[in-house]
C-alpha cells in the first residue's frame, strides 16, 4: 500500500452532478486531488437519481464494493420539508458498485436492506464479521413502529452484497445516532457515531463488532471532549502506511465546509488534533477513505486522469 482513495460527495447539494460519486486520490494522504477533471466518477440513475454517503471495501476475496445512500436532495429541494419527508418517506434500498480491480466498475445496483417499515436507509457501511464469516452492513433508518421518533442505526449480513439477511437494530441510543464507521487495528474495533442531538461525533471501542462497547473516556479533538465539539458528522478514518499514526475526517457540515482532518498517535486513547498540512481541492462530503497500492493509484490516474 502506497496511496490513498478517497471515494465521497461533494458540494452543498446545489446542482444535480454533486450528489454522486467522485474519486480523489492523494500519495501522502494529506493533499488530495479528484480524478476525472472534477467530475463524477460513478452515476446512479436508479431510484432517486442520486448518491450520497459513498463506502468502499476491499473484500476478503480481493473484490472491491461500494455502497450509497439512494437519496437525492437536489431533486427535493422544491419541498421545505424535504429532509423531514427523506426519512419517513426515502429509499429503503442501498446503490451497489462492484469491482475486480478499482478501477473498472459495474453499472449501479439497488438492493433493498431496510426493515419494511423504515422510511429511510442512510449512510451504509460494512464491515467483515470473522464471528460470521460475512459482511456487516449497517445504516441509520428512522421507522413507523414508533411513529419514526428517531434514528437508529441497524445492520444485516450478506456474503455477495447481492443476498442479505433481515434488518436488526444495532445501535438503539437514547437520542437518534446516524453515520457509523467502524475500524479494526489489533484485536480492537474502534466505532464514531454522530449523536443526532448534540450534532457531535462519539467514540466508543469493543473487541467484538455485536456486544461489550464502551466509550473512550480520553477522546477528545483539539482538547476539547469529542462528543461535544457541535457541527460535524460522516466520520471516516484511516491509518498512515508504515506509521503508528490515524487521520479522523470528520465533515462540518454546519458551516457547510466539508471534511475536516483531525490526528493522533495513539487510537486507544482517541486524542485527536488539527494538522496544518491537509489540503483539499473541493468541498469533499461524506464518504470513506481506503488505502491502495501504487499500481491501483497509477491505473486509477491513468483511467481518469486529473
Amino acid at each position: 500500500m502506497g496511496a490513498y482513495l478517497f471515494v465521497h460527495f461533494i458540494g452543498t447539494e446545489s446542482t444535480e452532478p454533486e450528489e454522486q460519486i467522485y474519486f480523489s486520490v492523494s500519495k501522502a494522504g494529506s493533499e488530495w486531488k479528484t480524478l476525472h477533471g472534477g467530475k463524477p466518477t460513478l452515476i446512479s440513475n436508479l431510484g432517486e437519481k442520486g448518491v450520497r454517503d459513498p463506502f468502499i471495501l476491499r473484500g476478503e476475496d480481493g473484490k472491491f464494493f461500494i455502497i450509497a445512500t439512494d437519496l437525492s436532495i437536489y431533486h427535493r429541494s422544491d419541498n421545505p420539508q424535504s429532509w423531514v419527508d427523506c426519512q419517513r418517506n426515502g429509499s429503503r434500498s442501498i446503490i451497489v458498485w462492484e469491482s475486480d480491480d478499482i478501477v473498472n466498475w459495474s453499472d449501479a445496483r439497488m438492493v433493498e436492506v431496510a426493515a419494511k417499515d423504515a422510511g429511510c436507509t442512510w449512510a451504509p457501511e460494512s464491515i467483515y464479521d470473522p464471528e460470521k464469516g460475512m459482511y456487516m452492513v449497517y445504516w441509520a433508518s428512522q421507522a413507523a413502529f414508533d411513529g419514526y421518533a428517531k434514528e437508529r442505526v441497524y445492520r444485516a449480513y450478506t456474503k455477495d452484497f447481492e443476498t442479505f439477511t433481515e434488518a436488526e437494530i444495532y445501535i438503539d441510543e437514547p437520542q437518534s445516532a446516524i453515520d457509523t464507521c467502524i475500524l479494526k487495528h489489533n484485536d480492537t474495533y474502534y466505532r464514531f457515531t454522530k449523536d443526532e442531538t448534540h450534532k457531535a461525533v462519539t467514540m466508543m471501542k469493543s473487541k467484538s463488532l455485536s456486544t461489550g462497547w464502551e466509550d473512550v473516556t480520553t477522546y477528545t479533538i483539539n482538547g476539547v471532549a469529542g462528543n461535544t465539539v457541535f457541527g460535524f458528522e460522516g466520520p471516516t478514518i484511516f491509518k498512515y502506511h508504515g506509521e503508528d499514526k490515524w487521520c479522523l475526517l470528520l465533515d462540518n457540515y454546519a458551516k457547510r465546509a466539508g471534511y475536516k482532518p483531525f490526528i493522533t498517535t495513539d487510537l486507544d486513547k482517541g486524542e485527536f488534533t488539527s494538522p496544518d498540512d491537509f489540503n483539499f481541492d473541493a468541498i469533499y462530503r461524506h464518504g470513506t477513505v481506503t488505502p491502495i497500492k501504487d499500481e491501483e493509484y497509477n491505473a486509477l490516474v491513468e483511467k481518469y486522469g486529473f
